[in-house]
């Protein structure tokens, strides 16, 4: 009986370069778009009959009968005739806004987007951060980006495969998997999906020795080959962060199938990988660096500070006004002159008066005794 390979990690001081591809800009919004995109080419057209509850010799009534416009079926004799048809109202009618075989199922995506977002994918996986938020296990892995030796590729039982597994620390996602697969909680469980469950490692390899029957019955492990890399395997439901083991070839062969920022791919025509605006994207870092601060002038004293005039409205400020009209004071005093001059007349109009009905009170009572 033949010994059992022994698979090794590929640690830091590997010959392995860590390929140009896992600094690609990551873009969460370019994979969703591109995700649900490529996840609609998938469904199959369905629609009802294009004549359903159409089959009647119905023909409106007309106005003028105390009865609604519907047709209604023609004939007589039977309870059916005189019964409203057509409408998605109607008993037997056809239903509103029926599904259609050409309705636009399936979408058209840029190829470009679809290597931007491969490439974004591919990134995200070697950040261990991403990694645990999307929900994977991977606290007993050594390293990220995960390479195991090409001896993997040769593994054809699936207690190889597990035993491969156990010794990275990626079973854990395994069981993780496993365990949650259970019923669909809703009318899917009658479509042909019944169960759902999570998804576990994706393993990515170069040539199939047996790889793909040792790891193909493990629930929620995933397999592809590093020159067919599918977006709906790096980041499903368009989440960055897939969990993905690769063998050393798979590896070494990303920079022929992405090439670099500078050189093309060898497999894709005329590709070079996007890179981003900012090498740097730490702007804390940026602002606090020796050149940043050894150009910038010294912060001022703020005892010193010029504090510029607050502008007041002359229509409600009397002071402001004086300065924009020195004659608005004079038009001030004139008022005030005028009111109280207003006010003088008006008492001493007061005083007359009073005098004069105590002069009236007295003759009348004078003419009243004679």
């Amino acid at each position: 009986m033949a010994s059992r390979p022994t698979v090794t990690v590929q640690g830091g001081n590997s010959s392995l370069k860590t390929p140009a591809v896992f600094v690609a800009p990551i873009r969460p919004d370019v994979v969703q778009f591109v995700h649900t995109q490529m996840n609609k080419n998938r469904r199959q057209a369905y629609g009802v009959f294009q004549r359903a509850g159409m089959g009647h010799s119905a023909e409106s009534w007309g106005t003028g009968r105390a009865v609604s416009r519907i047709p209604r079926v023609s004939g007589g004799g039977t309870s059916r005739a005189g019964q409203g048809a057509f409408g998605n109202m109607c008993r037997k009618g056809r239903m509103f806004n029926p599904n259609t075989v050409w309705r636009r199922w399936h979408r058209h995506v840029n190829v470009n987007q679809k290597r931007y977002a491969v490439a974004s994918a591919v990134a995200a996986s070697a950040l261990p951060s991403l990694v645990f938020a999307r929900g994977h296990l991977v606290s007993k892995v050594p390293e990220f980006p995960l390479v195991v030796d090409n001896k993997a590729q040769t593994l054809t039982k699936t207690k190889e495969a597990v035993a491969l597994l156990q010794s990275i620390g990626g079973y854990d996602d395994v069981v993780k998997a496993k365990n949650s697969h259970q019923i669909r909680a809703g009318a899917g469980k009658m479509r042909n999906r019944r169960y759902t469950s999570r998804r576990g490692p994706l393993v990515v390899f170069a040539n199939d020795g047996g790889l793909t029957r040792a790891f193909r019955n493990l629930p929620g492990v995933d397999l592809a080959h590093v020159d067919r890399l599918n977006l709906l395997q790096l980041a499903p439901g368009g989440h960055l962060g897939r969990f993905v083991i690769w063998t050393a070839d798979a590896f070494a062969r990303l920079n022929e199938v992405f090439g670099s920022t500078r050189r093309e791919s060898t497999l894709k025509k005329g590709y070079k990988l996007p890179h981003a605006l900012m090498t740097n994207s730490d702007l804390t870092r940026i602002i606090n660096s020796d050149e940043i601060q050894g150009k910038l002038r010294a912060p001022a004293n703020p005892n010193n500070r010029r504090h510029n005039r607050q502008h007041k409205n002359p229509l409600k400020n009397f002071g402001v006004k004086v300065r924009l009209n020195p004659y608005a004071q004079v038009q001030r005093r004139a008022r005030i002159l005028a009111s109280k001059s207003k006010t003088k007349t008006s008492a001493a109009q007061k005083a007359n008066n009073k005098v004069h009905a105590k002069t009236k009170k007295a003759n009348y009572a004078r003419l009243s005794a004679n």
